[in-house]
């Protein structure tokens, strides 16, 4: 009775033409054998399951062929039986996570002063070789300089940074692609074919979709659902063996977003905990199936691009039109975010409603130019005057100088006059004059009575100019009068009266300065007002309590030294 061989090995490649993917090396090593451009030393990199340790032992068949070096081996010669075998006596495998010291190095070093024993060349296939340590490398490195003419090495690697450079500057290098999508799932057939296997193409696109590019991953999935289904392999079935969330389930999610629900989410999550499903695993794959969709958003056609087959990429261009490319790239990030704070939770759960949750308030969030077209279309509503209101009065001519010129003016109370032609226009540069104060300064005033605002707010409000305009409320005062200005009494008084929030600015007129003596009464009287709130001030209290004998001499308010 002959022991079981699982699929990876039973069917792994023996020559080049039988390889799937790596086209770029092949064609190299071809190419190097048949020009007899054999280099001494290569380091084969690249993810897992893509071909490097399988190419290793072809490139040795090819060497020590009877009829070789050929890129086409016989495959009855004695080499090409025992090398994929591991039994060819000088074809040496070395596994660097065991064998890693400078010991086994030195071993291998005087190993190779030694020539073949049968065959053309002595190749040694050295598996994980970024483990090996950086003395073990150094005992290495003369030997990969100047090695006999019969030796050839063979450094497999799935992390070429690891590998010294004085290491990778005396080898040729090549980098190892993930298998493509399609000639995984082609390869698949092809085996299930041989096996007498029945497979439909969701099955198998579920089961390269777990390999992610990696053939011997890809295969050994196949094996353990033939095991589990036998000869009939179903998309269903092999998805709940795997553990892979089928296209239905992560739709719940996108159309959870489309109704702008949170409550949907939280019942996925419930779904999926009292199932016992890994929480983990569900983030990395809605974050892969968002990447889908965005994918399929920009291309809108079948693509490589997207690791699926055609059926579903017809069903993800379908459920990708109903959202924006801005949308998925947004969700795209969040969840990629998500699944990194699941790592390393202690409350998966909670961070996982969390989550999705917060891709539902993403989706409401409107671009930046959608918001800005729309308060520009408000604004104008906003200013338009009410349609009875009467036109300003004319303002009488008068000797008394005019304050500086503003932005714009407060329209007069309304007379009887004879009508007149309107002004015309001023230019866009000029400013128009300021006009007398009108009757939003006489109800501010009386607003800020009623709420009790302070007497030196009131004041600095009595002797200012107010200025209404689009943009919020002017006030031209002078230095003395800003502190009273910049109270929060007169914020709220403002908001109560234009029922929205108002921007208040103060501008400075130095030329319409109070005479020296009202100055000076104007600043006692605030200096008084602030010395009494300080002294009523908590903290200032405590501290007097503490310190009994101590004074109070003089309050200074720090924003009255604000640039």
């Amino acid at each position: 009775m002959s022991m079981y061989q699982v699929i990876a090995r039973k069917y792994r490649p023996h020559t080049f033409s039988e390889l799937i993917g790596q086209e770029h090396v092949r064609t190299t090593l071809e190419n190097a054998i048949s020009q007899q451009r054999i280099a001494h030393g290569y380091i084969f990199a690249g993810q897992r399951g893509t071909g490097k340790t399988t190419i290793a032992r072809i490139l040795a068949r090819c060497l020590n062929c009877v009829e070789g070096p050929t890129a086409n081996p016989c495959g009855k010669c004695s080499s090409c039986i025992e090398t994929p075998l591991s039994g060819a006596p000088d074809v040496i495998e070395i596994d660097a996570a065991s064998n890693r010291g400078i010991n086994e190095m030195r071993e291998l070093r005087e190993n190779v002063r030694y020539s073949p024993s049968r065959d053309r060349y002595k190749v040694f296939i050295i598996d994980e070789a970024h483990q090996i340590t950086n003395e073990a490398f150094n005992a290495l490195l003369k030997t990969l300089e100047e090695p006999p003419e019969w030796a050839v090495f063979v450094l497999c690697t799935t992390e070429s940074h690891k590998i010294p450079t004085t290491i990778g500057s005396r080898c040729q290098q090549f980098s190892f692609r993930s298998v493509d999508f399609q000639e995984v799932v082609s390869r698949m057939e092809w085996i299930c074919g041989q096996e007498g296997i029945t497979a439909d193409p969701e099955a198998l696109a579920v089961i390269a979709q777990a390999g992610e590019g990696s053939v011997r991953d890809s295969l050994s999935a196949l094996d353990q659902a033939i095991a589990c289904c036998g000869d009939n392999l179903g998309g269903q079935a092999v998805r709940d063996l795997l553990g892979m969330y089928s296209l239905a389930s992560l739709e719940r999610v996108t159309n959870g977003l489309e109704e702008n629900s949170t409550s949907a989410m939280l019942d996925i999550v419930a779904e999926l905990e009292s199932a016992g499903k890994n929480l983990q695993h569900f983030c990395r794959e809605l974050a892969r199936y968002f990447r889908n969709l965005l994918v399929a958003r920009i291309t809108g056609k079948d693509t490589r691009l997207i690791p699926a087959s055609g059926q579903e990429q017809v069903r993800m261009r379908d459920v990708a039109a109903r959202f924006s490319e801005e949308d998925l790239t947004r969700w795209l990030q969040l969840t990629l975010d998500i699944y990194g704070q699941l790592q390393y939770s202690l409350q998966p759960r909670l961070h996982l409603e969390l989550g999705l949750m917060r891709l539902v308030h993403a989706g409401r969030m409107k671009p930046i130019e959608d918001a800005l077209r729309e308060l520009t279309a408000a604004a104008p509503a906003r200013t338009a005057p009410p349609a009875q209101q009467p036109p300003p009065a004319a303002r009488p001519q008068s000797a008394q100088p005019q304050p500086p010129p503003v932005s714009r003016a407060i329209s007069a109370p309304a007379v009887s006059r004879p009508a007149a032609p309107p002004p015309p226009p001023p230019p866009p540069a000029a400013a128009r004059p300021a006009a007398p104060a009108g009757p939003l300064k006489d109800r501010l005033i009386a607003e800020l009575k009623e709420i009790r605002a302070g007497a030196m707010t009131v004041q600095a409000v009595e002797d200012s100019q107010l200025i209404e305009s689009p943009a919020g409320v002017e006030f031209i005062a002078t230095r003395a009068a800003k502190m009273g200005l910049m109270s929060k009494d007169l914020d709220r008084a403002l908001t109560k009266l234009m029922g929205r929030a108002v921007k208040a600015t103060i501008t400075i007129n130095e030329t319409a300065a109070a005479p020296p003596a009202a100055r000076a009464a104007e600043d006692a009287g605030g200096a008084e007002e602030a010395r009494q709130r300080a002294l009523a001030h908590p903290d200032v209290q405590k501290f007097q309590e503490m310190f009994p004998e101590s004074q109070v001499r003089g309050v200074r308010d720090l924003k009255e030294y604000e640039p």
